[in-house]
């Protein structure tokens, strides 16, 4: 019956389609730098989900008390998710099928649900994040209740998705993350950056004392389960499968390019977070455990433009990765049905509704809001290697991907990507 269904609803473009459309209609030749650029989209979907208020809280937590020392984390970080977005993707291109919907097809029954059960629990505490940090803006701008602002901004979310087309919502996340970037670079242009201490930091992998639920805090918040899901339903709703070798030979060669482009953007965003809490409050001694202090903090030391372009950076922040969350939701929801996401369809719906709603329980219940960010992005690395080494097992597999399954050298990357989260979150569960 599932089968059916889903087979039923496979007629594209969908709502998702609409976005992923205008950059992989069915074309090959011209590769030219406009024919690139055509194929940039899909990432920044991704990008917007790891610039959101939970690593905000993760960067500022990292630079204000350990100075530009976990900058490593952030490269290393963004390379295991270029690595993991750009498989994940592959999975969409070549099979049709999304990872929850790839998920619910080749795994038992009862594994499946518990995988994509785990991941959506995972997504609900993303949301949390988003709709917090967005309430958090909305406090420091407007003097909102943090908590009226938790509701106002999950109401926002749910009207954008359930309302607007993706044309629509495209434009307002490129938008987003443009604000977002601006302000950080403008935040960086204002202080006094020690550039041969930042580079080292990138490079140079420590463990200064106390660093470790910091560090799987900012790991998890770059290398997100929910964005593996969503990575792979926004390139798979085009249905690459069904046009030829050729169509799918030359998506696999954009996307790389998409992936790179899109996750360098977010690398140079969230080390601008790192390098900005290392230069204004490390150097001075201040431990940051207040995204509304921080703000208040770089205020005198910035100038009085510093905590506007603050809180609205993060309140843009905050509604578009409340947005890819919302996505996200839906897409494990419906490939739990072996289904495609439509927000129009009740899966989808009924998944992107409960995980606000769980979202708006969990903001209601934190009593630190910024604890409650950091821990929430050290929650999503727990889950990360379930996801990571499901995807691994059906990218590897013939039987699912043909003869474009992962290589040896390529199995062999994502399998020390799922063993080093895997020992990172040991060492936090040891050290706690």
């Amino acid at each position: 019956m599932h089968t059916n269904r889903s087979t039923a609803r496979r007629t594209p473009p969908r709502l998702v389609g609409r976005l992923v459309t205008r950059f992989g209609a069915k074309k090959t030749g011209g590769h030219g730098g406009l024919e690139i650029l055509r194929h940039i989209g899909p990432g920044l979907l991704v990008t917007v989900g790891f610039i959101d208020p939970g690593n905000w809280a993760s960067n500022m937590a990292a630079g204000s008390q350990f100075g530009y020392a976990l900058l490593w984390v952030v490269t290393l970080s963004t390379i295991m998710l270029i690595v993991l977005q750009h498989n994940a993707a592959h999975l969409g291109i070549v099979t049709g099928t999304c990872l929850a919907e790839a998920t619910r097809k080749h795994l038992p029954r009862p594994a499946a649900l518990l995988v994509l059960g785990s991941a959506y629990l995972a997504t609900v505490a993303t949301a949390m994040a988003e709709v917090l940090g967005a309430a958090i803006a909305l406090q420091m701008l407007l003097g909102l209740p943090l908590r009226a602002g938790c509701v106002i901004v999950a109401v926002a979310s749910l009207l954008m998705l359930a309302t607007s087309s993706y044309k629509r919502i495209e434009r307002w996340i490129i938008a987003f993350v443009s604000v977002v970037g601006l302000s950080f670079l403008a935040e960086l242009a204002l202080v006094d950056v020690s550039w041969p201490a930042a580079a080292t930091g990138w490079v140079t992998p420590s463990l200064p004392a106390g660093s470790v639920a910091i560090v799987t805090s900012v790991l998890g918040a770059v290398v997100m389960p929910h964005n593996l899901f969503l990575h792979s339903e926004v390139v798979q709703s085009v249905h690459y499968d069904q046009q030829g070798d050729d169509v799918i030979e030359e998506r696999l060669r954009f996307e790389l390019f998409d992936t790179l482009f899109s996750m360098g953007v977010g690398w140079a965003i969230n080390s601008a977070m790192v390098i900005l809490a290392a230069t204004t409050f490390w150097t001075r001694g201040l431990a940051i455990d207040d995204l509304a202090l921080a703000a208040s903090t770089l205020e005198p030391i910035l100038g009085p433009a510093a905590r506007a372009i603050f809180a609205v950076a993060l309140l843009f922040a905050g509604l578009s990765s409340s947005v890819t969350a919302g996505m996200a939701a839906g897409t494990i929801s419906a490939g739990m049905f072996g289904e495609e996401y439509d927000i129009h369809d009740r899966h989808s719906s009924v998944g992107v509704a409960v995980a606000f709603a769980g979202a708006v329980a969990a903001c209601l219940a934190v009593e630190d809001a910024f604890s409650g960010l950091v821990w929430s992005q050290a929650l999503l690395s727990l889950q990360l290697p379930v996801t990571v080494f499901v995807q691994i097992w059906l990218t590897s597999s013939p039987a699912v991907m043909g003869r474009h399954a992962n290589s040896r050298p390529l199995k062999a990357a994502l399998m020390a990507i799922g063993v080093t989260v895997t020992a990172l979150d040991l060492a936090l569960l040891l050290g706690m």
